[in-house]
């Protein structure tokens, strides 16, 4: 970043991919405020119609948008694949749950006419975007928010605004009028300014715990203002007993690597049973020693890419020595093949025997690995952190999920499936430093317009019976 100007680099090869101008917030909200009255006045087949040729537009750049999120991120292009899908799917998904969770409901009651519930838009909603799904997290608030009569300002990561941007470039052509999706351009201060913005009525945010619980500070005074915070977790797989344990280590690979441990749901502590240490180790780490890490567009396709950057590597390579330093045993040692690029192959340390543990989010491919002596001691263990997003058991009965369910305080808790890969048609959020109780994906309908109850009749009827002089 140089003076007013932002440049996005692609992680693999460190070549420049995008350059342009911060945006204007105060003009970006005016322009946006403007804007709002005639958007939710429209009917909403109307607005339907134009979140369905949004999606044709993805459609017919899914190549294009795959090609660009694998480039600025350094997923690997089959992955980026699947978040062009899933943001082309998300528009279904959020009109049907528009109908479901914000439909509009009339009761008739005779002589004291009839009562009615129907649901309001908030007005201008910003969403700040992250980088690990620079298109499929932020739409995941904008077609809702849209979908509900409000208007959209769109923050992405500063690492990822080439994505950003030909995500608003389908908006613009999909016959939106001028001004309901707008993209700002900008670092923190950008951030902080459409957080702060009296014209702004509600955040959506996807990001870090840190970040999160800065724009609740900002706002705690403000309760007239939505705020929706999506954040990370330090998110438990359960490992128990299990004939199947080539597969249990498939799981822990999945949930712990793929995206390079770069997604929320992430497992960061393989809490595993003492009776299976021994045999999933000896499944799990000759797998882990066997993924591809490369560059998005190699052939073979890697299973991950790198991480972020070159600041986010080193500060991970640097927390897997200081794991080392406290008393952490190395099983799987995380390295860094080039110096000058963020590329890092999968860290598996146990720290059963640390005796403080960090309740820290470390955002990369890096497992800590923790032995229980029972199911019991592992829930506790599970539950032994501040953040309460994804949780997962792998192995035991029926009756062991459903103790590990009842007492696994997380918004999402999984049997025999990775920690991450959460459907959109089902709620997704967290407790704790995961989030404030405001789900989105199938959810998010409710935070982006508000329930207004009322009695009518078509003409005043009302007599005062008692209490009145003669």
């Amino acid at each position: 970043m140089t003076d007013n100007i932002l440049v996005s680099y692609a992680p693999a090869t460190g070549e420049e991919i995008w350059r342009g101008a911060h945006g204007n917030v105060d003009e970006a909200v005016s322009r946006a405020r403007r804007a709002w009255p005639a958007w939710a006045a429209l009917a909403l087949g109307t607005r339907i119609e134009v979140a369905r040729r949004f999606a044709n537009e993805v459609r017919t750049d899914h190549e294009k948008l795959a090609d660009l999120i694998a480039a600025e991120t350094g997923k690997p292009l089959w992955e980026a694949r699947t978040e062009v899908d899933a943001v082309v799917a998300k528009i279904d998904i959020s009109v049907q749950a528009y109908a479901e969770r914000t439909g509009k409901k009339k009761f008739d009651s005779a002589l004291q006419g009839s009562s009615a519930v129907r649901h309001k838009p908030h007005g201008v909603m910003a969403v700040l975007g992250p980088y690990n799904f620079p298109a499929h997290l932020p739409n995941g608030h904008m077609i809702p928010a849209l979908i509900a009569g409000n208007v959209v300002l769109f923050k992405p990561s500063e690492k990822t605004p080439a994505v950003g941007e030909a995500l608003i470039a389908c908006w613009n052509r999909s016959g939106a009028a001028e001004n309901t999706v707008q993209i700002i351009i900008g670092g923190p201060d950008e951030g902080k300014a459409l957080v702060a913005h009296p014209g702004v009525d509600g955040v959506l945010f996807t990001g870090s715990a840190q970040a999160g619980i800065a724009i609740n500070r900002k706002l705690a005074a403000n309760p007239g203002k939505l705020v929706a915070l999506e954040m990370g977790g330090n998110n438990p797989i359960v490992v128990m007993d299990t004939p199947k344990m080539s597969d249990a280590a498939a799981l822990v690979i999945q949930s712990a690597f793929t995206s390079a441990g770069q997604r929320c749901t992430a497992a960061r502590r393989l809490i595993v049973l003492d009776s299976a240490y021994d045999a999933l180790m000896a499944e799990l780490l000759p797998m882990a020693r066997k993924l591809i890490v490369g560059d998005p567009f190699a052939e073979p396709q890697p299973f991950m890419g790198p991480v972020i950057d070159n600041d986010t590597a080193d500060g991970l390579s640097e927390s897997f020595l200081a794991l080392l330093t406290a008393g952490g045993k190395a099983l799987l040692h995380m390295r860094k093949p080039d110096p000058d690029r963020p590329f890092l192959t999968p860290g598996i340390i146990d720290t059963t025997n640390m005796p403080d543990r960090p309740d820290v989010e470390l955002f990369g491919p890096l497992l800590q690995v923790i032995r229980v002596p029972d199911l019991d001691a592992g829930i506790a263990e599970a539950n032994n952190t501040r953040f309460g997003l994804s949780a997962a058991l792998i192995g035991g009965t029926p009756e062991d999920y459903g103790r590990f369910w009842a007492n696994i305080r997380a918004g999402i808790i999984n049997w025999n499936r990775p920690t991450n890969g959460a459907s959109s048609s089902a709620p997704f959020g967290g407790i704790g430093l995961s989030g404030n109780h405001r789900p989105a994906a199938y959810y998010a309908a409710d935070y982006c317009a508000y329930p207004v109850a009322s009695t009518e009749m078509d003409q005043p009827r009302a007599n005062i019976g008692v209490g009145l002089k003669e």
